[in-house]
């Protein structure tokens, strides 16, 4: 087999298992922080017991999100040496502010929001936990803007083969950025909500819910229930910015071969990319055009005014649909559920069986949907790992195709195992959680604090 499609394969991979756990580290920091808020306004034993739980997940989220960031760094030395040597004047710098302020940031606080609750003050744990969300943020922030700058290349020029910055202002607000973070982090919200959807209703089912359970549920179900229709409306601008910026991309998602108006909506189709078109097509008349252009006689480009210069398009055309066909599911699911559980007065016991078996199945959609959009935006920016400048051949290495190949075969061994694995512990934790009591205060100020509250009391 070809040794750049390996390599691409190997990156994939990479990727595909670390954009995992930032989907729902990102997200999850900042529910805790809101369990955190409701505990320290309440008092109320179920929230902590809520944040107290779902920090375990959150540990171990961000231990395998670490693990797994670091092989796509040595990856860039092995496969792609051409990458940093072109486009290292922008990567690098991008890359390391990330390290700088948004590692650190997490790394710094992570210890005092895992352990540091009794022992420090409840100020200082409740922005701890602020500061590690802030962080998981800031992260998302610089990574997208360099995969965005990669997508629509804007600030610099080019002098003797290698990218130079001109303007950092315009590589930080190039023009799919601002669509490209919202939808990410929109994404990863609702990534975190199924999963806490799923695990509560699992507990119901397996008899092992605990008082914060409900509220846990609730919280899921209803951030949910607003979010979906967000993300749709996101989800629309930012296909209208790819549709002015990287139209090949946008003739790949609905196989459209031909320049046309009143473009038809493919509701299935077999693309064939060496007759150059599409078998077994069932489709909407003019709906493309309308979805795309906002108007049903819009011109969309198709794929033949892009001769060897457009993605390929069956992995495209499908990974589109499996995205959206996601996220009718998880809009019906949460709408659904959110209305019966409201109905049953929030209680969980009171749910049809079938629901909660629906919202179960339902846990990692969001990765589902993340991944399949993620497809979407990296094999629809190719053959060009920067668009239209260069190609993703031209940054490849020269090592050898078998040995990529066996790389690549450990690392998806490593990978399936751990993602079980990872599965299987939050199933354990699920069914078995840990009986915690009160926190005991250890700190002077935390003793202190205890101390005054009971005074007060």
């Amino acid at each position: 087999m070809d040794a750049v499609l390996l390599a691409r394969a190997q990156f994939a991979a990479n990727m595909s298992f670390h954009i995992l756990f930032p989907t729902i580290s990102i997200a999850l920091g900042w529910m805790l922080l809101f369990f955190r808020w409701r505990w320290l306004r309440t008092r109320s034993e179920p929230w902590l017991a809520a944040y107290r739980f779902w920090t375990k997940v959150f540990a171990l989220t961000f231990a395998l999100g670490v693990v797994s960031g670091i092989t796509m760094s040595f990856q860039f030395g092995t496969n792609w040496p051409g990458y940093m040597e072109r486009i290292g004047n922008i990567a690098g710098p991008l890359l390391g502010y990330e390290v700088l302020t948004a590692f650190f940031l997490e790394a710094s606080f992570l210890g005092i929001m895992l352990f540091g609750h009794g022992r420090v003050s409840e100020k200082l744990h409740f922005t701890s936990t602020f500061l590690v969300a802030l962080g998981t943020t800031i992260s998302a922030f610089w990574i997208l803007c360099l995969d965005s700058w990669m997508q629509t290349p804007v600030g610099f020029e080019i002098r003797d083969g290698v990218f130079h910055v001109t303007s950092w202002l315009e590589i930080l607000s190039n023009p799919s950025f601002p669509y490209r973070l919202t939808h990410m982090l929109l994404a990863s919200t609702l990534t975190v909500c199924f999963l806490l959807a799923g695990v509560s209703a699992w507990q119901v089912l397996r008899g092992a819910s605990n008082p914060s359970t409900p509220l846990v549920l609730r919280v899921a179900l209803t951030v949910a229930a607003v979010l979906v229709p967000v993300q749709v409306l996101v989800g629309d601008l930012h296909g209208l910015n790819t549709l002015q910026h990287q139209p090949q991309k946008i003739a790949a998602m609905e196989a459209i071969w031909e320049t046309e108006r009143g473009a038809p909506l493919l509701l299935f189709a077999w693309p064939d990319e060496k007759a150059r078109t599409n078998r077994h097509a069932i489709g909407i008349p003019r709906a493309a055009s309308l979805i795309l252009a906002h108007d049903p006689d819009g011109e969309i480009q198709g794929l033949n005014d892009f001769p060897d210069a457009h993605p390929p398009v069956a992995p495209v055309f499908f990974s589109f649909r499996v995205m959206v066909g996601t996220g009718v599911l998880m809009l019906l699911s949460s709408w659904t559920g959110w209305w019966m559980y409201r109905r049953r007065r929030w209680d969980p016991s009171a749910l049809p069986r079938p629901v909660l078996w629906v919202l179960t199945a339902m846990s990692f959609s969001g990765w589902v949907a993340t991944l399949a959009g993620w497809y979407v935006t990296e094999i629809g920016r190719q053959p060009y790992i920067v668009n239209g400048l260069v190609r993703t051949a031209e940054v490849a290495s020269k090592v050898p195709s078998g040995m990529i190949a066996s790389t690549l075969a450990m690392y998806i061994t490593l990978y399936i195992a751990l993602i079980t694995a990872y599965v299987a512990v939050i199933k354990y934790m699920a069914e078995k959680p840990v009986e915690e009591g009160p926190q005991t205060p250890q700190s002077g100020s935390a003793v202190a604090a205890a101390a005054a509250e009971g005074t007060a009391a």
